[in-house]
């Protein structure tokens, strides 16, 4: 480990806000006293979800879009989601660096336009999208088609389907992939039919041997599936990839509602054409709304491989996982599925699907998220879509938005507390590493500190904290220090609101006098057993000088065991910012949209706003090299082909 001395010795007292910051975004710098806990305004702009596979009709009066035109478009008639502006606020005056700026580097993304089943097939791992085939917003959906070796570098195909037939015409919408036992892959696919009825159809590769996949045939017998009776025309989307049954069927799941409950239909399959539905569900929640995106899968309880989604025994759980249409949010569970009668039950039904309680994928920017086996390298990964959080009129200046890969993640059960799941980078993230420097070093209270790095838009970042022990050890004994048991990063008012304990971490895409920038960070708090609680937040209150950019704090608590340090990791790439708290065990995903903290201007700092806590920072922070990612050539193809 490098000395204190590798940082540059500026060192700050904690400061407000910039005076020339607008006015709606001045947020009041205030301290939790010991005795009396004192709480800042809440900030919270609402983060809207917005532009996604698809919504209902009702989610535009529910989610108060009282400045929308009455004119209704494409989107709005096939009851899904385009983005709008929910603020009656005038566009910001982007200026183009601004906006080319804030285009990933090892994200993946399509060259333009709007995005929204990942597989591996003879050596090579597919990702096929949503794809807007005419803008920048929501409309036109088709599916982009993009191929790689390693999740990393990725050549752009030509478009996989497009809405050409009388079931598709209005969109063709998420699907799943399913590898049969012959090797052969299905795959079933949600189309917005020419009356916006949501039907579910069938496709298959022309040419199996093809490893690239690159043409693929609709079956002539679609639809295979249209909303059984009971169900909405539009309440019917998003068919799971398959899995066998104990009597050699293959049996899906279908993502729906009534009224306001949330469930999963379940239909079983010998030949992917003819289906029978399940008089059962495979799970039902009361009034959480609309279910999409379901994704349901084992993990094993004794190991850290993934697990095929057929498997299933006594060391094997099933993750329940379903996207709010309302919330826009990603809920999962853990529980017990039964296959004579293809029902699952939560283990704790306190964390059930939908609740306002249940456990989360990302408690970001993260949705419509979707998971597939690796057989390569026995592991599940998961992958989720990042909305945009800056303003419609933005997204066509710069011609693209909705940037659809988070980074590939691995997904297993947390073996140690039994109870969440951990995500983490897929290892082949680390091929981007370029140099790096370490640090180690003693934080006092209330102090930030820049951090000797010289480029700062693309970066990963390692680190370990520790709380002085004789500060933990006063604070935790003090009867004094007042117990913060409704502590939210949500509510708290971000990173410039202090307690005894925190919060503490890091300042990326900061500014140099610190009027833009966004920090992730932990914060403990003492219960009114003495016991400690920790919370893993980003706040992006800070994060821009720009007035039509949803701001938030994202965040949740993290487990700690005990003995265990507090670990973080942060992957930033210019306008996207993913944590990964206590090992992954919470995740925050943010996008921001800097003015100021651009290009040489961006620096990172380490601060610890804590008024009664020192901190000891070991951390290694690497410079992160951009990803290949292309259209194809006819050289490719064949380098491609040769090479799987």
């Amino acid at each position: 480990m490098a000395s204190s001395d590798a940082l540059l010795p500026v060192i700050f007292q904690r400061k407000p806000l910039s005076d020339s910051r607008s006015d709606d975004l001045i947020l009041e710098s205030r301290r939790r006293q010991p005795i009396k806990v004192h709480r800042a305004v809440i900030l919270l702009l609402v983060a809207l979800y917005v532009t996604l596979i698809v919504i209902h009709n009702e989610s535009a009066s529910k989610n108060g879009g009282s400045n929308e035109t009455t004119t209704k478009s494409p989107a709005q008639l096939a009851g899904v989601s385009e983005k709008r502006n929910f603020r009656k606020t005038e566009p910001f005056a982007w200026k183009n660096t601004m906006l080319s700026w804030q285009r990933t580097a090892f994200h993946f993304q399509p060259e333009k336009n709007w995005m929204n089943g990942p597989l591996f097939y003879k050596g090579l791992y597919h990702f096929v999208y949503q794809y807007n085939i005419n803008g920048a917003v929501w409309g036109d959906i088709a599916w982009g088609h993009a191929v790689a070796k390693d999740l990393i570098h990725w050549f752009h195909l030509p478009l996989a389907m497009v809405p050409d037939q009388w079931y598709d015409a209005n969109g063709v919408w998420t699907g799943s992939a399913t590898l049969l036992d012959d090797g052969s892959i299905v795959m079933l696919y949600t189309g917005s039919t020419d009356n916006f009825v949501q039907v579910q159809n069938l496709a298959y590769p022309e040419d199996p041997s093809d490893p690239l996949l690159l043409k693929w045939t609709k079956f002539s017998g679609n639809p295979v599936l249209v909303p059984p009776p009971g169900i909405g025309a539009k309440d019917f989307r998003d068919p799971t990839t398959a899995w066998k049954t104990l009597d050699g069927k293959w049996r899906i799941t279908i993502g729906s509602k009534v009224n306001r409950t949330g469930i999963s239909l379940v239909y079983d399959t010998t030949d992917f054409k003819t289906y029978e539905k399940l008089d059962n569900l495979l799970h039902q929640v009361p009034d959480t709304g609309m279910w999409e995106c379901i994704d349901f899968y084992p993990v094993s309880k004794t190991e850290v491989n993934g697990l095929d989604t057929s498997v299933n025994g006594p060391d094997v759980k099933h993750i329940l996982k379903a996207s709010m249409d309302d919330t826009r949010i990603d809920h999962y569970a853990i529980g017990t599925y039964y296959d004579s009668n293809g029902t699952w039950i939560s283990d704790d039904p306190t964390f059930d699907v939908g609740k306002s309680t249940s456990l989360r994928y990302d408690y970001g920017k993260f949705y419509s998220s979707k998971t597939f086996y690796d057989q390569n390298k026995r592991r599940r990964i998961l992958w989720g879509w990042i909305g945009e959080s800056d303003s419609e009129a933005a997204d066509v200046q710069k011609g693209w938005s909705s940037v659809q890969q988070s980074i590939p993640r691995t997904v297993v059960l947390d073996t140690k507390t039994g109870k969440n799941l951990v995500q983490w980078p897929v290892e082949e993230v680390k091929s981007l590493r370029l140099s790096s420097k370490k640090f180690d070093m003693k934080v006092k209270p209330e102090t930030v500190v820049q951090v000797d790095v010289s480029s700062t838009a693309q970066l990963d970042i390692e680190a370990e904290f520790e709380i002085n022990k004789e500060d933990l050890k006063k604070i935790t004994g003090d009867e004094s220090v007042e117990a913060e048991e409704d502590f939210s990063c949500e509510t708290s008012g971000g990173s410039t609101v202090s307690g005894a304990l925190g919060p503490f971490g890091f300042s990326v895409l900061t500014d140099e006098s610190l009027s833009e920038q966004t920090t992730v960070y932990f914060y403990v708090t003492k219960g009114k057993d003495s016991k400690l609680k920790t919370f893993f937040c980003t706040d992006t209150l800070r994060s821009t000088m720009a007035n039509d950019v949803v701001k938030s704090v994202y965040g949740s608590f993290v487990p700690v065991l005990k003995e265990e340090k507090l670990t973080m990791r942060i992957l930033v790439d210019h306008s996207i910012i993913e944590g990964f708290g206590q090992g992954g065990r919470t995740c925050i995903t943010s996008r921001v949209y800097p003015t100021e903290a651009t290009y040489g201007a961006a620096k990172l700092f380490l601060f610890n706003n804590a008024f009664n806590a020192t901190i000891t920072a070991s951390f290694e922070v690497w410079q992160m090299n951009s990803a290949f990612i292309r259209p194809y050539s006819a050289a490719d193809l064949v380098l491609l082909h040769n090479s799987s």
